[in-house]
């Protein structure tokens, strides 16, 4: 691996993770621990750069990035409590 490919891969795992921790904090007030907030940021992230597409907004700057990246982890947490909560009542 070259080593800007490698840098640039270390930047987006530490971005995610921001992202992640800072979606985490809004829905919950807390993380989900490294990996799981690197997850979330980036997972969040693609969900956020569909739902800019989807509503036909056209993202040019790198805090317009992250923005929607957050947008997509905190909808992504949001989304996942809501179904583990319902499915977990199902259950009960």
């Amino acid at each position: 691996m070259e080593h800007h490919t490698l840098r640039h891969l270390v930047l987006f795992l530490f971005i995610g993770g921001i992202i992640g921790y800072l979606a985490g904090l809004i829905t919950t007030g807390r993380g989900f621990g490294v990996l799981g907030d690197v997850a979330v940021g980036i997972v969040g992230a693609v969900l956020g750069g569909c739902m800019a597409r989807v509503l036909g907004l056209s993202i040019v700057s790198s805090s317009g990035e992250f923005l929607m990246a957050l947008v997509g982890a905190v909808v992504l947490v949001g989304l996942t409590r809501f179904i583990v909560r319902n499915v977990g009542a199902a259950h009960a």
